[in-house]
């Protein structure tokens, strides 16, 4: 019985994973359209939005997508994603 609660267990954690991951790869797509870059960038530029906020980076993707349809971002979130896509633009 313990063997099916911890396959359950995994599976769960596996879903969360392909989940968290596409929201990452929409947010790429998002800033990736905003500034012009290559992927990479796109990718650099939330893991330092990230960084610079201390917000987990599905969450900081979470709203960046959820941005494109409400048009509403949280302050700390814009001015950081504004900074680093200053920086990355001007590499």
């Amino acid at each position: 019985m313990n063997k099916i609660g911890d396959l359950r267990a995994e599976i769960d954690q596996l879903q969360e994973a392909v989940v968290s991951h596409a929201v990452v790869d929409q947010a790429v797509g998002v800033v990736v359209t905003l500034g012009g870059l290559r992927p990479d960038q796109g990718f650099q530029v939330l893991r330092e939005v990230s960084q610079h906020t201390n917000v987990k980076l599905r969450q900081v993707s979470e709203q960046i997508v959820d941005w494109v349809h409400s048009e509403q971002l949280s302050d700390e979130i814009r001015a950081a994603l504004d900074k680093a896509l200053a920086t990355v633009r001007s590499t």
